[in-house]
């Protein structure tokens, strides 16, 4: 893997965003998703930078990065598929869509396609049972009532998305927007 040392730019980014909080800890949040949109992913390294700027212990910060699920600290993949397995999605078949989404790309739940163009994650809930089963793409895009016909269109719109095409492929997504369409 990699180094992530941080940009000056990154670093003058964290700092800007510093005051804007009664404690340095508090930013802390926001400049993790300021790294991940940079590198895609929070090393151990950045951790460590983020702990000295905002002076806590790199344990700190990584207890956070840990924590929430919209964090990741090693590489994902171009395409983040969350597939909610909360109680409503489960009962409507959230298991069926991420077995499909195993076989179609021939890994499991928590990996990455050998390309690196796809990650799949069994996620709990992510606020939309009203439209269960549902998953959301790179943090942005949710795809809702699915079925295994829709999964298989949306695997094939992000296979022909050109690589590296993240999360940008799905600019102007909102919640609760049926379809999607990938930018050229």
């Amino acid at each position: 893997m990699a180094t992530q040392k941080l940009t000056i730019s990154l670093k003058a980014q964290i700092n800007a965003i510093i005051p804007r909080y009664v404690e340095p800890r508090s930013a802390v949040m926001p400049a993790l998703h300021l790294i991940q949109d940079e590198f895609g992913y929070i090393s151990r390294e950045a951790m460590e930078e983020v702990a000295t700027i905002l002076g806590l212990t790199p344990v700190q910060v990584y207890e956070i990065a840990s924590f929430y699920h919209q964090f990741h600290t090693k590489p994902i993949g171009c395409h983040h598929l969350q597939v909610c397995i909360n109680v409503s999605c489960m009962l409507l078949g959230a298991e069926n869509i991420v077995s499909q989404l195993e076989q179609s790309l021939n890994i499991e739940s928590g990996q990455t396609t050998a390309d690196g163009r796809f990650t799949l994650s069994a996620v709990q809930c992510l606020g939309s049972c009203d439209t269960a089963p549902v998953m959301q793409i790179n943090n942005q895009a949710y795809c809702e009532h699915l079925t295994g016909q829709r999964v298989e269109e949306i695997l094939q719109r992000l296979r022909e998305a050109p690589m590296g095409h993240r999360p940008e492929a799905f600019a102007g997504a909102q919640k609760d927007q049926r379809e999607f369409t990938v930018a050229k």
